[in-house]
């Protein structure tokens, strides 16, 4: 159990790519054979690439593979290092909170409005309520690699890395 908590977003993106593909592949096909093609396939693709977009986001914040300049912060020493990295992990997980709050607003509103989607016609919150789900999630991988990398910029020592290899 404790294997899929910890790769969730991993099935998720997993299931929803293989969905996308086959979804998009049995609608060229039908084009194909009978010049008619799905109505809902491109608002399907569409919020498939939004919930792929968001929990892969959980992915690399989970990695700590998101975009860094770390050009400046290699050079501290390790306490200011640790620092500026407790900074950037506090800053970046309340913008996640707040976007995730925000999200959870706007599927609440969907749902009390009634708001259907104009190809399928089921409620639009279905496809709206991954998003602050999503970003709960980034939220929560980005704190863990922010522990992590706290650690390591203790453990770089009084100055720095020291071993020349600085990301950009």
């Amino acid at each position: 159990m404790r294997h899929l908590l910890d790769e969730a977003e991993k099935i998720v993106c997993a299931v929803i790519f293989l969905t996308m593909t086959a979804l998009g592949f049995v609608n060229v096909v039908v084009r194909y054979l009978t010049s008619y093609s799905f109505a809902a396939t491109q608002e399907l693709l569409l919020d498939g690439f939004l919930l792929l977009t968001v929990f892969g986001a959980a992915i690399a914040a989970r990695r700590g593979e998101h975009l860094a300049v770390t050009l400046f912060t290699d050079f501290l020493p390790g306490p200011a290092r640790r620092l500026a990295v407790a900074l950037s992990a506090a800053l970046s997980i309340l913008l996640l909170a707040l976007s995730a709050w925000y999200a959870y607003g706007l599927v609440l509103n969907q749902y009390q409005s009634g708001v259907t989607s104009s190809g399928m016609q089921i409620p639009e919150w279905y496809a709206t309520v991954g998003l602050p789900v999503g970003f709960a999630l980034i939220a929560i991988r980005l704190l863990q690699a922010g522990f992590s990398e706290w650690r390591q910029a203790g453990a770089d020592g009084l100055y720095g890395r020291g071993d020349g290899k600085g990301e950009i």
